[in-house]
């Protein structure tokens, strides 16, 4: 009985302290160094003529819960993402991220319609899905395009901005998706036969052109950090609605509520997560319990509110 107990209560207390919702702004930026090292003796790689139509597609960013759930590198390209680097649309990686449960949100950011420069989305992630996901086209090409794959904006240290990153930048590199034959700027090619997988293009033809960083990067991609924000709600209703006294020798109990929390029930639940007591509530600064019905031992009393949130903690009647 003692393990069912401590199992049963500690569940409830590991469910309640994840309810909190841990947010940050974000500001994405992809810069594109795209040219060749005549054109851009600094950051130059390509070492074929750009061409004159040379853009980026619409930029797909999603957020998710863990890694490699969305894009994986060395493997072979979702529809979603051949796609992107054969055509630049969105639509079907769009698709595949709203079905997918281990995603959050989907945001399509402005296209580039010249090589270089910068395209600038601002987003909102929630600690439950910090992986980032996303993908552009090196347009025109055969199935190039550029992707960061699962980068966690939690910095595992919650005492500075909420444990999320500071503003930093990573580069980035090209990729070929595996979909598509070609080795120039051309959107008209064959099919891969059979299908390949994605692999990187940094260090190979077109992009191996030397320059200053000898990095090969096609550019960066800058994650900004703005601000974050952790409801309060929640630890509200814990640290303002009192219960007392607790234990109790079978008598009444007293809900203090002195901030008007808008309570919408209370249940008790024995030690095996049987409800054996729930009271509708409506607001109300303070309310007593009566408890003479239930045996001695030790209970759940879990508070809820109008909106859902809750809060939980041990009862013991002795």
């Amino acid at each position: 009985m003692k393990k069912i107990t401590f199992l049963f209560i500690s569940t409830c207390f590991i469910s309640l302290a994840s309810f909190s919702q841990n947010t940050a702004n974000y500001n994405i930026v992809f810069e594109s160094f795209w040219e060749t090292p005549t054109g851009d003796p600094v950051h130059g790689i390509s070492t074929i003529p750009l061409p004159g139509n040379a853009h980026w597609s619409d930029l797909a960013i999603a957020t998710h819960k863990t890694a490699n759930t969305i894009l994986m590198m060395g493997s072979p390209a979702s529809a979603g993402i051949e796609s992107i680097a054969e055509t630049g649309n969105t639509n079907n990686f769009k698709s595949e991220v709203t079905a997918n449960s281990d995603a959050d949100k989907f945001v399509i950011g402005s296209g580039l319609g010249s090589a270089q420069g910068t395209i600038t989305q601002n987003i909102q992630i929630s600690e439950d899905y910090p992986f980032v996901s996303l993908a552009t086209m090196i347009a025109p090409s055969p199935d190039w395009f550029i992707a960061v794959n699962s980068e966690n904006l939690r910095s595992g240290n919650n005492s500075v901005n909420n444990g999320w990153k500071a503003t930093y930048t990573i580069d980035v590199f090209p990729y070929d998706a595996g979909t598509e034959n070609g080795d120039g700027y051309s959107g008209t090619n064959t099919d891969t036969e059979p299908l390949g997988v994605i692999t990187s293009l940094e260090n190979l033809e077109p992009f191996n052109g030397v320059n200053s960083n000898m990095s090969h990067r096609i550019g960066t991609v800058t994650f900004n950090y703005i601000d974050s924000t952790l409801s309060t709600e929640t630890i509200n209703t814990i640290e303002n609605v009192k219960v007392f006294p607790n234990p109790t020798k079978g008598g009444d109990i007293t809900i203090s509520n002195i901030q008007n929390i808008e309570l919408n029930s209370i249940e008790i639940y024995n030690v095996l997560g049987s409800l054996v007591k729930r009271i509708d509530i409506k607001k109300s600064s303070k309310l007593n319990v009566n408890l003479t019905n239930l045996n001695k031992g030790v209970y759940l009393l879990n508070l809820k509110t109008i909106n859902g949130s809750s809060s939980s903690q041990k009862l013991v009647i002795n």
